[in-house]
């Protein structure tokens, strides 16, 4: 039977599209799945403030009925207008080894993107750079990091015979933290504590965070952007109950 490209536009088909990379994976002892509703908040419209710069579009692979693939494109106006360039991006993509469904995937995205007027298409990325980017082409027999992406080998293997071609390498590192810290580290730990008035605070519960979890959120909105554009970007980071990232909104 012929792979059927559908695209997403319900929140039942939403959650199908976030939940297929975990079935993808099931039993795989790398991959690191992420939360339903995290990813939920992440790709829906209304709640995703990255919306604000971004359009996007979701596709599901179907065959004989089953999910089989699923592919997301998307526009960052704020980073083609920033770098003067048409590129749309792909991401949030998975799918078994057949070349029929990778093939009816990408086909739908780069129509999409052509019709949207772009001349390029990139990825995998996100709406930002704060969302997961990259496609592991080694160490597949590794765990998975939070800020990475976790794949098949089967992957770049399909990228390239579509004659995607690789854009750039980012690298992994490793560090193993020992049983205790070293003691020249607590020597050095204690004298900046008493040269800068530093203390180490503890929580008992989340509430007792907040308070210092929107200073520290602030601080990295104000590095990028102006003070009034801060405090309404902190508002909607607080009032989101923190699902959202605080740069989805502001960093192309």
């Amino acid at each position: 039977m012929s792979v059927v490209i559908k695209e997403v536009t319900s929140k039942k088909e939403l959650k199908k599209f976030v939940k297929f990379n975990i079935e993808l994976y099931k039993g795989n002892p790398y991959h690191v799945p992420g939360l339903i509703e995290e990813e939920m908040v992440t790709l829906d419209k209304k709640k995703n403030p990255a919306f604000e710069v971004c359009d996007a579009i979701y596709f599901l692979a179907y065959k004989d009925g089953k999910v089989v693939g699923r592919i997301a494109g998307m526009i960052n106006r704020r980073s083609n207008e920033t770098w003067n360039q048409k590129h749309a991006r792909f991401g949030f993509v998975d799918f078994i080894d057949d070349i029929e469904v990778v093939d009816a995937l990408f086909g739908a995205v780069e129509k999409w993107a052509k019709e949207q007027g772009m001349d390029a298409l990139h990825g995998p990325m996100g709406f930002t750079d704060m969302d997961h980017e990259g496609m592991l082409i080694e160490g597949f027999d590794q765990i998975g990091t939070m800020a990475t992406i976790y794949n098949y080998p089967y992957y770049p293997k399909q990228m390239e015979r579509m004659g995607y071609t690789k854009d750039q390498d980012w690298h992994e590192f490793k560090i193993y933290i020992p049983d205790g810290v070293p003691e020249k580290h607590l020597r050095i730990g204690e004298i900046v504590k008493k040269k800068y008035g530093l203390k180490v605070m503890k929580f008992k519960n989340a509430k007792s965070i907040m308070p210092y979890a929107q200073k520290v959120v602030r601080a990295v909105i104000r590095l990028r952007t102006s003070d009034s554009k801060a405090d309404r970007l902190l508002h909607q980071y607080v009032h989101s109950d923190a699902s959202l990232r605080p740069g989805d909104a502001y960093r192309p």
